[in-house]
């Protein structure tokens, strides 16, 4: 794989000492690729399969806490995605940017890129990354008018978003994308995984992204090979109308759940007023005075 070119280089625009670069340095970059491959921290990631399917012109996309999937130093082409928080860098500001790059060396690890998906976060500088080679990437237009209001975008969906937009030749492709809660890695409530699910099982079906155990994999898609002769719109009504029956009675439970655990909740909320404020805590009430 070639390096990036001078040209490509120069592109980079200066943006408060940060090393943004302008769609066409960006597509320079990620051109040479065949495929791009977003690797989720999902215990649904198959890499024995990926590896086999793919060929050495890939580039894997990880994120953040690769330790979740990688347990020796990755062999191939990679990037990492550092995702930002309002101090900076989560990686970086939660000193685990060791632990994470210990996982990545030679010429076939791009680099990282410190991304920012709404005005709250802030992006780190290039030196709190050990030396790694440090771009930036500034999400927060893209998705400013596309997002629910009141939730925030995954790294994953943002980047998936941002490359299907790029338009670059080779293919992207989504591994262990399935927004489900683990035994061992909790699915943060602050992201609309409903909205990002359909959003890129959507792209998925219009052939702009592909999904590794998504689409592929969909129930759904059954029913409609056995019925051809009913319109996929009475598919999708019928679909929601039971799922929505099965809704209001999960909710019923849920309401017997909660008042069952009032007590419960009313002596942790008593304890909780004791814990240590975190390091963002006191960062955002430093911030305010």
């Amino acid at each position: 794989m070639e390096a990036i070119s001078r040209d490509t280089q120069s592109a980079a625009a200066a943006d408060g000492g940060f090393n943004v670069l302008t769609p066409e340095a960006w597509k320079g970059l990620l051109s040479p690729y065949s495929h791009i491959v977003l690797v989720a921290n999902s215990e649904a990631v198959d890499f024995g399969r990926l590896r086999s399917e793919l060929p050495g012109t890939a580039l894997y996309v990880f994120f953040n806490n690769v330790y979740k999937v990688l347990h020796e130093p990755f062999a191939g082409h990679a990037v990492l995605i550092a995702r930002s928080g309002v101090m900076g860098a989560n990686i970086v500001h939660r000193r685990e940017v060791v632990d994470v790059l210990r996982f990545f060396a030679g010429d076939d690890f791009l680099g990282v890129i410190n991304i920012r998906v709404s005005p709250e976060e802030n992006f780190s500088d290039e030196s709190g990354f050990k030396g790694a080679r440090t771009r930036h990437l500034d999400l927060t237009e893209m998705l400013g008018d596309l997002y629910p209001t009141d939730k925030i975008a995954t790294s994953g969906f943002a980047m998936a978003l941002w490359l299907a937009e790029l338009q670059l030749p080779g293919k992207i492709l989504l591994a262990g994308f399935s927004a489900k809660r683990s035994e061992k890695w909790k699915v943060f409530d602050v992201h609309d995984w409903t909205f990002e699910q359909i959003f890129l099982r959507l792209f998925a079906r219009m052939g702009t992204i592909s999904m590794m155990g998504g689409v592929d994999v969909s129930p759904y898609a059954a029913i409609a090979r056995r019925f051809p002769q009913v319109p996929p719109i009475e598919i999708a009504m019928t679909a929601a109308e039971v799922l929505s029956e099965r809704l209001h009675n999960a909710n019923g439970q849920i309401d017997r759940l909660m008042s069952v655990t009032k007590s419960i909740r009313a002596i942790e909320g008593f304890f909780r007023r004791f814990k240590p404020k975190t390091r963002k805590q006191r960062f955002l009430e430093k911030s305010k005075e």
